[in-house]
């Protein structure tokens, strides 16, 4: 079971494609402390209780800035949970903080989403890349002095701006022991006014599609694993040509949940809105075992438009290991 709890809505950095662009004016909000560690212990007796593990991964806004992270990791590695965290990368100059992160996490996805000339300019952060560039190849450095199994991820934000230098990118972070390499499409709900001229084309899509074995091949002779395949690229291209893929049963709360800042736990993020059920009323594995019915329930009574479109990352098989790349070339051409 992955958990995905974004436990701050802030940020310290300017993305013109983020909702939580620290240039917006809207009242911040956190999670609540106590509400993390009591349902971290549900988790904990479901893992007991089931054998199935449970990842639990922060996001932000900027988790890695938020004050009380590092004590409520330490607890809940405690309770035997596994940990993870999505970050901009603006806090990994602290060796302090790599060694935590060396010490108790798992996974690190770091948002990497282009050369400097492009990437500092879009997160709002001048000589990111360069800091990254020298950070990210310390923290691997330091994970294998200290025989830690964490695992270095980066994640890239595909934008028509950017997409004809992932190839180069993907090369470049290979050589910073980053072993897996992600990326999403630009969305166009958080930001609208942005999408527009940033969004992937057809084109754009096509192309991308052509790549990828080659980008693939390239990465894995380094022993590097570029993730998402033929389900993925479908997704992308769909959105790229205005097609909706509607979703009616992906299993809500079944092995994925969200939680957001204020304590609404759903089967995403898009749906957060319609599902979204307190955290606090989940007091048990029973509860937590519940909730997949509860969901359907929801959905029966008033479907969310979400789902006529899903984006949800983790039903389009953005994480799914990608052995059919064929016919997904073929189908772009």
């Amino acid at each position: 079971m992955i958990v995905v709890w974004r436990v701050v809505d802030s940020c310290n950095l300017a993305c013109g494609f983020c909702a939580f662009d620290k240039r917006l004016g809207f009242p911040r909000s956190q999670a609540a402390p106590a509400d993390i560690l009591r349902f971290a212990a549900v988790l904990a007796e479901h893992q007991a209780g089931t054998g199935d593990r449970v990842l639990l991964s922060w996001l932000g806004g900027e988790p890695l800035r938020w004050q009380p992270l590092q004590a409520l990791t330490h607890a809940v590695r405690g309770l035997g949970l596994e940990v993870s965290a999505t970050t901009n990368g603006t806090t990994l100059g602290s060796p302090q903080l790599r060694r935590h992160l060396c010490e108790t996490y798992k996974e690190l996805t770091i948002s990497v989403d282009g050369f400097s000339a492009f990437h500092d300019p879009s997160r709002g952060w001048a000589g990111g890349f360069e800091k990254l560039r020298l950070w990210v190849p310390a923290l691997a450095a330091e994970a294998r002095a200290l025989g830690s199994r964490l695992k270095l991820r980066a994640n890239v934000v595909l934008m028509h701006q950017n997409v004809g230098e992932f190839a180069a990118l993907c090369r470049e972070l290979a050589g910073w022991g980053i072993s897996e390499i992600t990326y999403n499409q630009l969305g166009g709900r958080d930001r609208p006014e942005f999408y527009p001229e940033h969004r992937l084309t057809r084109a754009d899509v096509d192309a991308l599609a052509r790549a990828l074995p080659e980008i693939r091949r390239g990465l894995s002779a380094r022993g590097v694993v570029l993730v998402g395949g033929e389900q993925y690229l479908t997704r992308i291209r769909a959105s790229a040509r205005d097609e909706q893929i509607p979703v009616a049963d992906c299993d809500p709360g079944q092995s994925f949940l969200f939680i957001d800042e204020k304590g609404l736990i759903s089967p995403c993020s898009f749906t957060t809105q319609d599902y979204g059920a307190d955290v606090g009323s989940v007091r048990s594995a029973a509860d937590l075992a519940a909730l997949p019915d509860r969901f359907r329930r929801m959905r029966q009574a008033a479907r969310s438009r979400q789902c006529d479109d899903c984006l949800s990352t983790q039903v389009c098989g953005k994480f799914n290991a990608a052995r059919r790349e064929a016919p997904a070339l073929a189908a772009a051409e």
